[in-house]
């Protein structure tokens, strides 16, 4: 089990924010804390690639450092925000930081979005004000590592289809054919509770400077839908007009793995959230997506391992690479509307 223990300059921004919520609390009318949202919510969304929702087009293009972060202009933020509405919430969106790629220390450290390219954007925590009362957004799989797991177990996405994907496989040394077995026990078992173990630091840490730089702000962590179904047979079947399998050439006996894996890190920013000084909510889309995973054809709300997204460079089509697509986006905003509803009373 994970010992909290919050670096020096966590344990003084809790403190100061402990500080600062006391002295508001003489200076706020009586009820206004509890009361629901009056006109507008000033809000961040933060995030990677899956509040960005790579693979969805059109995506912002107008500022050259933020290009790879592939932010779609539709993604989920952007359709909450409108479904938020409709409930009587209006979000004045300060700032939507959400970049694909971001390590959860993006939050406080900037991120070169383009390996060697030199550009970059600032840390995601600079998005925040001080009258900032809504934080939403996802982190954590990069820290994690799971595109080097992907490729851990996909000798394709260790060749040419997998060039733009980031990351290296854990091992490279060991062939993808027994990913599985290696992830379930020995040096790929360790690397695993290492990267847990840092995800889990890194969450508590960005929890603590939202309260420290947002002290007003209500925080949603938003987990990950799920990528593999309970019934991995699916997966042998591609989708309809596709001919390559949901998850490409990854054994079938991997993707139990892959899926603990997935709930494993789900599990962790749960834990993360509940046990952040003052508390933040938390959207298991883990639990709410069993049905359109990958392999539920039709129904998928995740897009192939090696399936076409919308995206292009020039004629060259973007592969998904297990990314929500247009029917994930949707889950996505409208669990998202319905917790922050919950959480404004509404």
């Amino acid at each position: 089990m994970r010992t909290r223990t919050k670096s020096p300059a966590v344990r003084r921004l809790a403190a100061a924010a402990v500080a600062l919520g006391s002295s508001l609390a003489f200076t706020v009318p009586v009820g206004s804390a509890a009361a629901a949202p009056a006109d507008v919510v000033p809000t961040v969304f933060f995030g990677d690639s899956y509040t960005a929702d790579y693979g969805i087009a059109p995506f912002h293009e107008a500022d050259s450092n933020r290009l790879f972060c592939f932010q779609a202009k539709e993604n989920y933020p952007a359709v909450a925000t409108r479904g938020l509405a409709e409930k009587g919430i209006t979000l004045d969106v300060q700032s939507d930081v959400s970049c694909s790629g971001a390590l959860v220390r993006n939050f406080w450290e900037e991120q070169e979005t383009l390996p060697g390219s030199g550009l970059k954007v600032p840390a995601q925590q600079d998005a925040l004000k001080h009258d900032t009362r809504l934080v939403v957004g996802s982190l954590g799989g990069n820290t994690l590592g799971f595109t080097r797991v992907l490729k851990q177990c996909s000798d394709k996405l260790r060749s040419s289809p997998g060039a733009l994907l980031p990351g290296t496989p854990v091992d490279a040394d060991q062939p993808a054919a027994t990913c599985g077995e290696y992830f379930s026990s020995g040096g790929g078992k360790k690397w695993l509770d290492a990267q847990f173990e840092l995800v889990g630091f890194d969450l508590e840490e960005m929890l603590d400077r939202t309260m420290y730089f947002a002290p007003d702000a209500k925080r949603v962590l938003v987990g990950y839908p799920r990528l593999v179904p309970a019934d991995t047979t699916k997966c042998m079947t591609a989708a309809p007009g596709q001919s390559e399998l949901p998850f490409a050439d990854i054994p079938k006996d991997a993707l139990p793995v892959l899926d603990q894996i997935q709930k494993r890190l789900n599990d962790v920013m749960r834990k993360a959230a509940a046990d952040s000084d003052g508390g933040a909510g938390f959207v298991d889309l883990y639990a709410q997506t069993g049905g359109n995973t990958a392999c539920d054809g039709t129904e998928r709300g995740i897009g192939g391992l090696l399936e076409d997204s919308q995206l292009k460079f020039g004629d060259q089509a973007l592969p998904w690479y297990a990314h929500p697509n247009e029917k994930g986006r949707d889950i996505q905003a409208q669990r998202v509307t319905d917790k922050v509803a919950e959480t404004f009373g509404k």
